[in-house]
């Protein structure tokens, strides 16, 4: 149903290892802003509040877009030419 089992090791593709790191570093990012203001609201006050509400949970998944969409394939000598 899946065919062979994968005898040998396949790397990580770099693209999911940068938007991981992207991810990651943009949630440290955020929580320690967080920290630094803690009860200062005025930080993001400016903005409606709906669209508060949506802005920080869409930070991580930007940067990680952005760090998978910048970073180069990672080349698969093994697979035939035709799905390369």
């Amino acid at each position: 149903m899946h065919g062979e089992p994968i005898t040998e090791s396949v790397p990580i593709e770099r693209k999911v290892t940068a938007a991981s790191a992207g991810s990651y570093l943009s949630l440290l990012a955020g929580l320690t802003v967080l920290q630094a203001v803690q009860a200062d609201l005025d930080l993001i006050a400016f903005l409606p509040d709906a669209i508060e509400t949506l802005l920080i949970p869409l930070l991580p998944g930007l940067a990680s877009y952005l760090a998978g969409f910048k970073a180069r394939h990672t080349a698969r000598p093994d697979l035939p030419l035709d799905q390369r």
